[in-house]
């Protein structure tokens, strides 16, 4: 897989609700299954479309995009104040063995997922803890997202999550992206 970010140029295409019908805040939300008092990632934050979403039923959140130039467009916009922004790519995340009691990406799986960055997620998530990943698949049709030679098939990424120890509770291909959710 390639590579790379998405425009800040374009940054205002991630405040389009039309996201939504990708995935919905409330999927989001249930998959994480979060109790309120959970240290949350979410990883390729962007513009915090979906982190506004989450944070009210986190403790505390980190909005992780190694774009800092995407944090200062959520910092204009405006962040829940628990969120703490981390400009650092998922390879090399800086948080202490099993510091986050979930993680999430939606739509950023492809730009981080090798083994490098699999295990130094494992290495952050807690015991049991939650990574839900929602992304575009390889079996889309390739009218939204990156091109379909840049994704990930769902049988691919549940064996990569799976070599880089994670136990994959429920995994759901759908007509233009995955849902897979695994525990650490």
């Amino acid at each position: 897989m390639g590579f790379h970010t998405f425009p800040v140029d374009r940054a205002d295409a991630l405040e389009d609700e039309s996201r939504y019908r990708f995935c919905s805040r409330e999927e989001l939300v249930a998959a994480l299954a979060l109790d309120g008092s959970e240290t949350v990632a979410d990883l390729g934050s962007g513009t915090g479309f979906y982190t506004d979403d989450v944070a009210p039923f986190a403790g505390s959140m980190y909005a992780v995009d190694v774009q800092s130039e995407m944090h200062d467009v959520y910092r204009e916009k405006g962040a829940p104040g628990n969120v703490e922004f981390v400009t650092a790519a998922v390879s090399d995340l800086p948080f202490d063995d099993g510091e986050l009691d979930a993680a999430y990406s939606t739509m950023t799986h492809h730009e981080y997922a090798d083994a490098s960055g699999l295990a130094e997620l494992h290495r952050t998530l807690a015991s049991g803890a939650h990574l839900v990943t929602v992304d575009w698949s390889a079996e889309g049709d390739g009218e939204d997202g990156p091109p379909t030679d840049e994704r990930f098939a769902l049988a691919d990424a549940v064996a990569d999550l799976e070599a880089a120890g994670f136990a994959v509770e429920r995994a759901s291909e759908r007509p233009e992206t995955f849902l897979v959710v695994a525990t650490a």
